[in-house]
């Protein structure tokens, strides 16, 4: 009778155990609840995001293609070319960024296959191409924004207006200083930097800010190489440049961009996204462009690499590197090339 007693006593304090064991558990779900924000087991999980579409690549393509030109467009070309090899292994694309003059001449010359371009190309440049049997397919690929630059330790010539950038750049100017620009400003002698006369960006600046393309003050230190002019106006406080959008987002924090006036009782427009697209940033807001010969356009490998260029993972590298991407509408006119 007393192991029957004992035996029963056992049992009622393993069931004792387990009750608070459950107990217990029931709690630390409870918090755990509470920690994930109340999910309860009877809710569903949510969906999994849906991966988008990857591109997949084309069977047997191969070949070269040569890219040259602006080096405003440079970034995207990289990019987009990056991506499509990655994609395409049998396919070499190279990219240079000579300015986009010299990537016009270099499609005149059957150097490259596509010019990279910040300005439309010239009718003369087209009556060239005609002559060599050639014909230039234009295409837009993005909005940008040329961005006049200065020191991040500059405080006083944040915002400026057309007419002072004119004072500064225009040909045969008389500044030196910055108190040559604005009364109150220092007594410092201003270090220019700026596209070299062969780049877009060059041309396209001194229209819209000298009233007249490629009319500019020639002592300044030239590159066409984006990357030698914010080395050179991130290391001079007194230092003043002008590029492509691009190279200031990526350097931001070497750098600080001038908020542009287009005159004394204009609002201060600092370059964006939003400023770039909507054409308020003005009048430095710009559409840029490739040039793929039309004969390179019967090539394979060229189709394929212009199909993704203006494809939506083509689009989104335009975004990741700092461009405004154009109206879906624009980009469909340009694959209609290549159909």
């Amino acid at each position: 009778m007393t192991s029957n007693i004992m035996r029963k006593g056992l049992i009622l304090l393993g069931t004792m155990i387990l009750v608070f064991v459950l107990a217990a558990c029931g709690n630390n779900n409870a918090e755990n609840n509470s920690t994930n924000k109340g999910a309860t087991t009877n809710e569903k999980p949510a969906a999994p995001a849906k991966d988008e579409p990857k591109a997949e690549p084309v069977a047997d393509l191969s070949g070269e293609i040569k890219l040259d030109g602006s080096s405003t467009v440079y970034p995207i070309s990289q990019a987009v070319a990056e991506e499509f090899m990655g994609i395409n292994k049998k396919v070499n694309v190279t990219v240079g960024l000579s300015g986009s003059s010299n990537g016009i001449k270099a499609i005149i010359a059957g150097e490259a296959d596509i010019a990279d371009a910040s300005r439309k190309i010239k009718d003369k440049e087209i009556a060239a191409l005609k002559e060599k049997g050639e014909e230039p397919v234009e295409m837009a690929v993005a909005y940008d924004g040329i961005t006049v630059v200065i020191h991040p330790d500059n405080t006083f010539a944040k915002e400026m207006t057309v007419a002072e950038l004119k004072k500064i750049w225009e040909k045969d100017s008389k500044v030196t200083m910055w108190s040559d620009v604005r009364e109150g400003w220092p007594a410092e002698k201003i270090v220019l930097y700026g596209p070299g006369t062969a780049s877009g960006t060059f041309e396209y600046f001194t229209e819209a800010i000298n009233g007249e393309a490629k009319v500019s003050r020639e002592d300044y230190t030239p590159s066409e190489d984006d990357n030698v002019l914010v080395t050179g106006v991130s290391g001079d406080v007194n230092a003043m440049g002008y590029f492509g959008y691009s190279y200031f987002v990526e350097n931001q924090d070497s750098l600080q961009a001038v908020s542009i006036k287009l005159d004394d009782s204009a609002p201060a427009i600092a370059p964006s996204i939003e400023s770039i697209n909507d054409g308020s940033y003005a009048p430095l807001s710009r559409p840029i462009f490739i040039y793929p010969l039309k004969s390179a356009l019967e090539r394979p490998e060229v189709k394929e690499f212009i199909k993704f260029y203006m494809s939506e993972a083509g689009q989104k590298l335009v975004e990741e590197v700092g461009y405004v991407r154009l109206p879906q509408s624009m980009y469909d006119d340009n694959v209609k090339h290549v159909q």
